[in-house]
């Protein structure tokens, strides 16, 4: 989707991918096949690059480095080092005086026991790898501490006390070299099983919430010297308070609606960030909303009824070309606008279950 955007703006596109086949390949000019923690090929794909960027973590800092002996390198190693590791983020997090949950640092079982002898019901979380709710485990009481902690491979891990939630929110930012910066109205989100089920834009919450998640974003982004975007993942608990859950300097899933609700979408604006171009507006045209679609549908031969979606006016079908379709994988989305974020997310709603075949 970025690189449909930067062709869109007249850009080559060329992608460093491990599959030969991965989904950005079709309209690449180039793709290199190798590991994402490749340095040599990572130098290779930047030498005919003018700007490198990614669109998840788990790249190696090294391999950064590398291309960056060839070309700029936006969002920066060094944030992505950052965020990489749950623990160096909070820590980091907190020193910049940001609003986050109470958590402890896990480095074996006897640390995870006092937690949870401490705090009471945790989520712990490993530092490094955690994905879609992956490498992430809820203990309830202390005795399942050790469960747990085998779980996670032991690990080194942050556990955080459970929060009373009223909601999930999440902010993107974007950031040029320029200094330009420009914020999108939040989104709520809804995860099943630790996972983004469904999101919408703008997120139905009070005007000084929404105000104060921007802050926050804003705040984090200006701290980072962002050069791209961020996305913000909030917390919003019953008290009405927000807290940081993480960080992500690329684009997002809660975000994917932007293709529908703004005039500039995520997309669009991190090739413009990236590029040093002027950034787009992120004001909303009309409310939107996404179901995301998962491999589930798939699986065992079959086919998810599309034009029982795409028969209602005001849906559209996003699809990754993804090869492989597994449980819980994300293989695309529906998108569907509204006169209110209600109406939107309504729709889409109704659109996913006649895909999945339900009335």
């Amino acid at each position: 989707m970025t690189a449909m955007a930067a062709r869109s703006l007249g850009y080559a596109v060329h992608v460093l991918d491990p599959d030969a086949e991965c989904p950005a390949a079709a309209v690449a000019d180039r793709c290199v096949t190798a590991s994402f923690e490749d340095a040599e090929s990572a130098a290779d794909l930047a030498r005919y690059c003018d700007v490198v960027t990614f669109e998840i973590e788990q790249i190696g800092v090294d391999a950064l480095a590398a291309a960056g002996r060839h070309a700029i390198v936006r969002p920066s190693p060094n944030f992505l080092g950052i965020v990489q590791n749950r623990s160096t983020q909070k820590a980091w997090l907190r020193n910049g005086g940001f609003p986050i949950g109470d958590y402890r640092e896990i480095a074996n079982l006897d640390d995870l026991e006092r937690a949870a002898r401490g705090m009471g019901p945790l989520f712990v979380k490993a530092n490094r790898g955690g994905y879609d709710g992956r490498s992430q485990v809820r203990v309830e009481h202390p005795d399942a501490a050790n469960e747990a902690w085998s779980a996670l491979g032991e690990r080194p891990s942050i556990a955080e006390r459970a929060i009373d939630l009223q909601g999930e929110l999440s902010v993107m930012v974007a950031r040029a070299p320029s200094g330009e910066l420009r914020t999108y109205p939040p989104a709520l989100n809804h995860h099943d099983r630790q996972v983004l089920a469904w999101s919408v834009i703008p997120a139905p919450v009070a005007p000084h919430v929404a105000d104060r998640a921007k802050e926050i974003a804003v705040g984090i982004a200006t701290e980072a010297s962002l050069e791209g975007l961020l996305a913000v993942e909030l917390f919003l608990t019953r008290g009405g308070e927000l807290l940081v859950n993480e960080l992500a300097p690329r684009p997002h899933n809660s975000f994917h609606e932007t293709e529908r609700a703004c005039s500039v979408s995520q997309f669009e604006q991190l090739v413009r960030a990236i590029c040093d171009l002027p950034l787009g507006s992120p004001a909303i045209l009309q409310p939107a909303a996404i179901v995301n679609l998962f491999g589930d549908l798939w699986i065992d031969g079959q086919t998810p009824s599309y034009e029982r979606a795409l028969s209602m006016d005001g849906i559209r079908l996003h699809l990754y070309g993804k090869r492989a379709a597994r449980s819980g994988r994300k293989m695309g989305h529906l998108s569907g606008i509204g006169g209110s974020a209600a109406d939107a997310l309504e729709l889409v709603q109704e659109a996913a279950a006649r895909l999945r075949g339900r009335a």
